[in-house]
């Protein structure tokens, strides 16, 4: 370990607690929201995190990792934190339009392109 990104494995390496693992499955595209409730004491790379949340909606494990620009191993880490302590969650599934019109839609594209 002699180079400067070395210093930066290291780092992460100490931010993420010695862990290489989240607790929770997570993938680059996994959104997360800010859960309603009380905030516990909270590190200072889980701060940063949850101060993302303040302005916008969900976000996607990528999107966190760029905005601090953190390692995506480790924002997977933190974030599944965080979920953990309940202050992230995944958003609720919406229930998209019924079945039938999309059926439609899906018969008006088919005789569009035939």
């Amino acid at each position: 370990m002699n180079g400067p990104s070395d210093a930066g494995l290291v780092r992460a390496y100490v931010m993420a607690g010695g862990r290489a693992s989240a607790s929770r499955r997570l993938d680059l595209t996994s959104l997360v929201v800010a859960a309603t409730g009380t905030q516990p004491d909270l590190g200072p790379e889980h701060r940063r995190i949850m101060a993302l949340f303040g302005t916008r909606g969900a976000l996607s494990v990528a999107e966190v990792s760029a905005h601090l620009q953190l390692p995506p191993s480790l924002v997977k880490i933190l974030v599944a934190d965080l979920m953990d302590l309940g202050c992230l969650a995944t958003p609720t599934a919406h229930h998209g339009p019924p079945t039938d019109v999309l059926k439609e839609v899906l018969n008006g594209l088919r005789k569009l392109v035939a």
